[in-house]
Parts: C-alpha cells; structure tokens; sequence
C-alpha cells in the first residue's frame, strides 16, 4: 500500500518545524577565539565561564565566573571601561566584592600579559555572557 504526501500536509510539516525552532533557540556556543586568548593569556588560571565550579584543594574559584561577572555589571555602562582596566592594572584587595564567590582577594595587573584591545574585546564577551 503506497501513501501519497500531499502538498498541503508538506506546509504544514514546515510550518510546525519552523515554529519548534523559534520557540527554542539554540544555546550560544562559546566562542573558541575568545577562550583561546583567555587562556593564553593566563585569564583561564584562576576565571572560569560558568559558576559553580571549584578552584585550587576544592575552594572556592580565585576569581568569579565570568557568567557572574556578567550578571553583575548587566545595564552598567561604564563596565567594559572599568573592568577592562582592572583587567589591565588589578584590583584592590580592599574593595573586594566577590567574597564567597572567589577566593582570590584580588586581581594581579596582567598588563604583561595581555594588550588592552584584546582585554576589551574579551571583557565584551564577557559581559555579553547570559546567565546559566
């Protein structure tokens, strides 16, 4: 016994296809060119992208997940600014505000490290990151 698909019964298996893919988009990929400079550049050491996970002898991370980091400055308009700076000269252990989070009491300056466009453009990505 042969069926036949109907031109109409084609529309409508389209339609419903293209409805599942809007209403679940897919999950941004990480982008390989951004974590490649972050690991090079010794970002990877003590960050890592999602929180949750556990740094040196089951501590906390050093620094904060970069996810958090997001979180934290998203509608900041000064953030890539000021983060791409402290990227570049570190922080003040004083004025942390990642306790419980890190275990790290401050960022070390990695302007040796890294040149100040690539640390904007991967502080961009990092507070373009969405929340887990």
């Amino acid at each position: 016994m042969k069926t036949a698909f109907t031109p109409s019964l084609a529309a409508v298996a389209l339609v419903l296809a293209a409805g599942v893919a809007q209403a679940a988009p897919a999950a941004p990929a990480k982008d390989d060119a951004m974590l490649a400079l972050a690991s090079k550049s010794g970002c990877m050491t003590c960050h890592q992208v999602d929180p949750g996970g556990k740094g040196p002898d089951g501590l906390a991370p050093i620094g904060p997940a970069w996810r958090d980091v997001a979180a934290k400055y998203k509608g900041d308009k000064k953030a890539l600014d000021t983060l791409t700076h402290t990227v570049l000269t570190g922080s003040n252990p004083y004025e942390s505000h990642w306790k419980g989070k890190a275990s790290g009491l401050a960022m070390p300056p990695n302007a040796v490290a890294i040149k100040e466009a690539d640390a904007r453009k991967l502080v961009q990505w990092i507070l373009g990151l969405q929340p887990s």
